[in-house]
């Protein structure tokens, strides 16, 4: 099975890796059932109650910040649009992707009613069926057809039901923010209009008429990292934007117009944080988009 879809289901606990600040060519589905967590997307920060769901484009950065002694419980789905769009086409109902397109990181509070209830079970039997279709291909080199077909037919009644919800006039949240929350907020715009200039706490605390100390620690205890880690990741994901929409950009155009200080800076935190060189990505998103073009002109 190629990797177009990912599902985990009611993930409990604390797992490091999976929550530093990212971001993602899939659109995701992510179901929060327990615990407390603020969510921190490009510049909003989402304070969850059981029974939200977040669609997000996954382009935008987005970070989770779960209390560290709370039972943090979550669903996700990540799925590739170029792998169902053909066939939302065939079915008449292109438009299903609109809640991802268009609303722009959405956050649904269903309060666990009814439709919630039957996104939760789709989510659970797209989980069993994902892994059930990789371990099937480990011990095959023919992949299971009415298999991924069956992953395909859930993900679209997942896709109907949540457009569905998205519909609705009361989807939207307008819960207030604490006085932290803006102050983060605000931290978090700045930065994102700011990222590719030579920027630092100060400079920043200073802008927004903050003290230093407060700006770094309220930012800290409301998203779960550093003002400093935030700016590295907004040019961090500026720099993967350029690198696969501008394949005529040397690298040193690239680090530069991303706020990077130099291209030797520039390629080891690439490196750190991706595990491939800047080359390799740019080839790996070449090849994919090859790929990608050649599949879909298939008759």
């Amino acid at each position: 099975m190629e990797n177009w879809i990912l599902a985990d289901y009611r993930m409990q606990g604390m797992q490091t890796s999976s929550f530093e600040f990212h971001s993602h060519h899939e659109y995701e589905i992510y179901f929060f059932h327990a615990g407390e967590c603020k969510y921190l997307i490009n510049n909003r920060i989402y304070d969850l109650q059981p029974g939200d769901i977040l669609l997000m484009d996954g382009l935008i950065l987005h970070k989770p910040n779960p209390r560290l002694e709370s039972l943090y419980t979550r669903s996700v789905v990540h799925f590739s649009p170029t792998f169902v769009v053909e066939l939302l086409e065939v079915l008449g109902v292109p438009n299903l992707l609109d809640p991802f397109k268009k609303l722009n990181n959405w956050l649904l509070r269903t309060g666990y009613d009814e439709s919630a209830r039957v996104v939760d079970e789709k989510i659970e039997r797209i989980a069993n069926l994902v892994v059930q279709c990789n371990k099937e291909r480990q011990h095959s080199i023919q992949k299971d057809e009415l298999l991924e077909a069956e992953i395909k037919i859930q993900l679209i009644q997942l896709l109907i039901e949540i457009y569905h919800m998205s519909q609705k006039e009361l989807a939207q949240v307008t819960s207030k923010s604490t006085e932290k929350e803006k102050h983060a907020e605000s931290i978090a715009s700045w930065i994102n209009e700011n990222y590719k200039e030579k920027i630092n706490l100060d400079r920043i605390a200073g802008e927004l008429n903050l003290s230093k100390y407060y700006a770094s620690h309220v930012f800290k205890e409301i998203t779960g990292f550093t003002v400093m880690e935030y700016v590295m990741g907004c040019r961090l994901n500026q720099a993967k934007f350029l690198l696969e929409m501008e394949p005529n950009h040397s690298l040193a155009e690239v680090a530069r117009q991303s706020g990077f200080e130099s291209i030797s800076h520039f390629s080891r935190f690439f490196k750190e944080k991706v595990g491939i060189t800047p080359t390799q990505y740019r080839k790996n998103i070449t090849n994919t988009t090859y790929q990608e073009k050649r599949r879909n002109s298939r008759p």
